[in-house]
């Protein structure tokens, strides 16, 4: 590593504050890890800490040191990180609590860690309320509690905002080398970003997973995804906050879309980090990454002796984004070579126990399976616990199948406790992947075949205005149509004088001042110039809207933007009118997304059969759709200071054109 963080991920002597139990684990952790350099205890009594001589105050110490564990209460912290940070230490590892994590409880939480930030100075610090790390490539451990972990020469780093998740993932028993694992605590002053930016310095890290509970500083992953593609190193995300509730809805659809986790979604999609659900496919794609690296495509091949397996292999890979290409000539030709007529040759494949036993056999046939379309093949084998002598033979066709064509191939458990921690050590040392669960694997490889991401413009930050204005119908198709947005032409009038003027019938006759007027039959559609009066009088508001009606479309869609205070403005695109919220066909997109990612987004949707001609009916204009998109970002773009939502619902999609019949916007006051 080449950054300033180098020197703390790497120390060759450490400070350990405190006494307890806690200061005196990190000490024998850090020496049964192998840790070979100077450990220093600072208490003011104790005359030595786990058997190192203790020194009374920093002062004392011999050095200044590379990294200190402050393991003292949260006041005395402050103090003790000033002086560290006076001195020029390294960095330091905060494990008190009771910061901004505990402001629910104690108020005084954001002013200490304001303290806390302001007393570190450039010394970077890990938390608070943190276990610091351990470092398995250098065989360091700053750690006040057991772990799994084992040294390695190469490996993936895990980074992770809870320091209890991460002593689960170092006990995995998956033989999954890792290189780091590093606990964020409150990102104080040291993003978790920055700490994943510097371990890509590291050319011994294969890649690198973070679980996310919370983004904060989006500038700081953006650079780190590019940095990430600079230097070709994968990174997957475990991050929480899907189970949300979707924000309520209280003015636009668009709200109830795009839920508290939608911006999340769209900005891991845009720095192309993949996202996994749970711990186990998460640490099985992190270990699929590091013997393959990113996979060229989803294509996916299995093989196995069972139908059942063979079954359940396509059934669960079923709504996930993979599929299984068909086998070409040459490996049908292969594959009825090395398996002869009786076999019923298809990806998946049953290749039944006629070759079980025969390594030589099933290397051929395992590498037969292995087809040019095919990113990754794998062999489903279950380990037994109680004698695996007769299973060898597949363990050796798979070791024998990388040697011989150099291509990904795994072997997966479909039960996690079938895969041995010596057999899948085995299989890892010969470029095989081993997966512990085939529910795990597939997910797996569905993240691993994700795009990369590619550069972009930065997101708009979010506003922390207070959105305390709803512009009418009219005022707000008048904001967007400034800027592009095709609109109906229209009259605000009062509702006893309503009348036709230079508009052309038939009209659409709406109610001014309500949120949602289809809900109080404030809208009606197709009125003649004749009816306008009495209709306006129906309506039962003062003032009334009076449109040129659109010409009938071949779809509608929705265009809506909500400011998302953690991610930035969310873009949802989805099936417009009055059944938005019951379809719920959207998807959702950061602003600024050029046209070319807007254009896939849009052919994602359930009804882009629509829009590109269905049953013979003509597809609808999509240069005019896109052009529509493109200024509703140009707007928010132009008022992002101040702008909370918008909103066109529909968009009539038509083959000559689009228009935005109706259409909202809240901001804060200006």
């Amino acid at each position: 590593m080449t950054t300033a963080l180098a020197r703390a991920l790497n120390p060759k002597t450490i400070a350990v504050i405190g006494g307890g139990a806690w200061c005196t684990s990190v000490i024998e952790q850090a020496r049964k890890f192998g840790f070979e350099g100077e450990i220093w205890p600072v208490h003011p009594k104790a005359t030595d800490v786990a058997g190192e001589s203790a020194y009374p105050t920093l002062e004392s110490l011999p050095d200044v040191p590379d990294m200190a564990f402050v393991g003292i209460n949260r006041h005395a912290t402050i103090e003790a990180v000033r002086i560290l940070s006076a001195m020029g230490t390294g960095g330091a590892v905060c494990f008190a609590s009771g910061y901004t994590e505990a402001q629910a409880e104690d108020h005084s939480g954001a002013g200490l860690q304001d303290q806390l930030i302001a007393a570190a100075g450039d010394m970077p610090i890990f938390g608070p309320n943190c276990y610091g790390f351990v470092n398995g490539l250098d065989r360091v451990a700053v750690w006040p509690d057991q772990h799994g972990m084992r040294p390695v020469d190469r490996g993936v780093a895990i980074l992770t905002q809870s320091s209890n998740i991460a002593i689960n993932m170092t006990m995995q028993r998956r033989a999954l080398p890792l290189a780091f694992m590093l606990t964020c605590g409150n990102q104080a002053q040291t993003h978790q970003a920055q700490i994943a930016s510097a371990l890509l310095d590291d050319d011994r890290i294969t890649a690198i997973g973070v679980h996310i509970e919370g983004f904060g500083d989006l500038r700081k992953w953006e650079a780190l995804a590019y940095k990430a593609r600079q230097r070709g190193v994968p990174i997957i995300a475990l991050k929480m906050g899907r189970s949300v509730h979707a924000q309520a809805a209280t003015i636009s659809h668009t709200a109830s879309l795009a839920g508290q986790d939608a911006g999340a979604q769209a900005f891991l999609d845009r720095l192309g980090i993949a996202r996994l659900d749970d711990i186990p496919s998460f640490l099985e794609c992190l270990k699929l990454l590091h013997v393959t690296g990113r996979l060229d495509s989803n294509g996916l091949g299995t093989i196995s002796c069972s139908g059942g397996e063979a079954s359940l292999a396509a059934d669960m890979a079923e709504g996930r984004d993979l599929h299984f290409p068909p086998l070409t000539d040459t490996q049908r030709t292969d594959l009825r070579a090395a398996l002869g007529p009786m076999v019923a040759l298809a990806n998946p494949l049953d290749y039944h126990t006629y070759i079980w036993r025969d390594t030589q056999a099933m290397t051929r046939a395992w590498s037969a399976m292995m087809g040019p379309e095919q990113a990754l093949t794998m062999a489903i084998v279950d380990y037994p616990h109680t004698d695996q002598t007769d299973w060898s033979c597949a363990t050796q066709a798979a070791l024998n199948c990388v040697a011989q064509t150099g291509q990904p191939f795994a072997v997966t458990a479909t039960l996690p406790e079938l895969m041995p921690e010596d057999v899948a050590q085995r299989l890892m040392d010969g470029g095989v992947i081993p997966f512990a669960g085939l529910h795990e694997a597939l997910s797996a490889v569905e993240a691993a075949a994700r795009s990369a991401g590619q550069d972009s413009d930065p997101v708009v930050l979010p506003s922390t205005a207070n959105p305390n204005v709803t512009l009418t119908e009219a005022e707000a198709k008048d904001q967007l149509a400034a800027f592009g947005v095709p609109t109906p032409k229209r009259r605000v009038m009062q509702a006893d004088a309503a009348c036709a003027g230079d508009m052309a019938g038939p009209f659409a006759v709406k109610g001014v001042g309500l949120a949602h007027k289809s809900d109080h039959g404030a809208v009606q559609l197709g009125v003649s110039a004749g009816d306008l009066r009495a209709v306006a009088a129906q309506i039962g508001t003062s003032e009334v809207l009076i449109e040129e009606m659109a010409p009938e479309g071949v779809a509608e869609l929705l265009i809506g933007v909500t400011c998302d205070p953690a991610h930035g403005y969310v873009l949802t695109l989805g099936a417009g009118g009055v059944l938005t919220e019951i379809l719920r066909d959207s998807v959702s997109l950061l602003i600024p997304s050029p046209r070319h990612v807007v254009e896939k987004a849009l052919g994602e949707l359930a009804c882009a059969p629509l829009l590109a001609g269905y049953r013979g009916k003509p597809a609808a204009d999509m240069g005019a759709i896109l052009v529509t998109v493109e200024a509703v970002q140009a707007y928010v773009i132009a008022n992002a200071t101040h702008v909370s939502e918008v909103e066109i619902n529909p968009l009539i999609c038509g083959p000559k054109g689009a228009v935005a019949v109706d259409a909202l916007i809240r901001k804060a006051r200006t």
